[in-house]
């Protein structure tokens, strides 16, 4: 029989999958006869959860009630207040994110970290990055990409999964922290949560000799303790993150034009920073054309939203596969739609009142709106 403790407990959320979560509970969980608690318990969601359409994320602190120590499982009846939320990879109460890229198989694309980097600064989270595979390139490379992000106001750690010296200059970035690792595939984020977390045993790829990129190996998120203390939360891999900003939020989303406004070197608070007189961004800045190309998408994603408002509104905008923004027709909404309950309801009662001879010329008669041709 199972074994209802009717006491409630709170937890962390480490791993979802369908509508199945894994919570691992506080430290010192105990049942009432003093015996010890399982740590991870397999949990779903209470009903009025659903109802109130309040996810369950992982990094969530919930509050889990109705256990079933036998099995080990619980339902998740309450989610604290979250300090952060990220919608790719969903977690939550995140407080960094560790962008992994690779310098060398698969080589490092500019265009690629440049929107990866955006993405990550508009989650308002801190932001770290680190640049894997180093001993498959040469000092001058290691040097020139230094300097670079650098200039774009990033410091950047090098490090090789081969040298271990390398690997331990991470360690005191990620202690006493949750730490979300992200980044295209195949660039060695599962490796490197292997190494820090032998106990973890995550799969891990090739890359595609023929494409260039990485092989998908993590499926889903899941949080990883690290033995110092702190959680790395494993994300699935993807090669270009979708940006739908607007433009005066990208403009937030590089640390260089966020230094000049500090400055107060622009004129104009709501300024593009497009050749505006005045404006202290200009052609100079080494990533002045990537952020024009980025401002001309959410100039689009900002029209785009404006006419969603319009229902006559013949087109509509999507995120293609590698992240640009595309133009599709609008499904235009059924005009007949099948009679719900209540309204099957209400002509009964008015055919009813009809029949009885109650009724006048002067009665309302039941609506037809909602009905199909062949039903009215």
């Amino acid at each position: 029989m199972p074994t209802d403790l009717g006491a409630d407990f709170w937890g962390l959320v480490v791993a979802t999958q369908a509508n199945y979560y894994r919570v691992r509970l506080d430290p010192g969980s105990a049942l009432p006869n003093g015996e010890g608690l399982d740590q991870t318990l397999l949990c779903t969601r209470r009903a009025r959860l659903k109802k109130t359409n309040q996810q369950v994320m992982v990094g969530d602190r919930v509050r889990v009630e109705a256990i079933d120590w036998a099995d080990g499982r619980g339902a998740i009846a309450e989610v604290s207040h979250r300090q952060s939320m990220l919608d790719r990879p969903p977690v939550a109460n995140a407080d960094q994110i560790l962008l992994v890229f690779a310098l060398a198989e698969p080589d490092l694309d500019p265009q690629q970290l440049g929107r990866f980097l955006v993405k990550a600064e508009s989650t308002g989270v801190p932001v770290s990055l680190c640049l894997n595979k180093q001993d498959l390139v040469s000092t001058d490379t290691r040097r020139y990409w230094q300097e670079q992000l650098r200039q774009w106001g990033y410091p950047v750690t090098m490090m090789s999964l081969r040298e271990e010296d390398t690997l331990n200059t991470l360690l005191p970035l990620l202690q006493s922290r949750t730490t979300i690792v992200s980044g295209p595939s195949g660039v060695g984020k599962s490796s490197l949560i292997n190494w820090l977390i032998p106990q973890a045993s995550l799969r891990t790829g090739t890359v595609s000799g023929k494409l260039g990129r990485g092989r998908h190996t993590t499926r889903h998120v899941e949080l990883f303790e690290l033995p110092g203390g702190g959680f790395l939360a494993d994300t699935p891999g993807f090669n270009q993150p979708d940006l739908a900003l607007t433009p005066l939020a990208l403009g937030q989303c590089f640390p260089e034009i966020r230094l000049r406004l500090a400055k107060g070197d622009c004129q104009f608070n709501d300024c593009l920073h497009r050749d505006a007189p005045g404006c202290a961004v200009d052609s100079h800045w080494p990533r002045y054309d990537f952020y024009l190309t980025l401002l001309e998408e959410a100039l689009a994603y900002q029209e785009n939203r404006q006419r969603q408002r319009d229902p006559d509104a013949a087109l509509k905008l999507r995120m293609g596969d590698q992240g640009q923004q595309q133009q599709e027709p609008r499904l235009q909404a059924k005009k007949y739609r099948r009679p719900s309950r209540r309204h099957q309801k209400q002509r009964l009662d008015y055919l009813r009142y009809d029949l009885d001879g109650s009724g006048d010329a002067s009665d309302p008669q039941p609506s037809t709106e909602g009905w199909s041709e062949d039903e009215s």
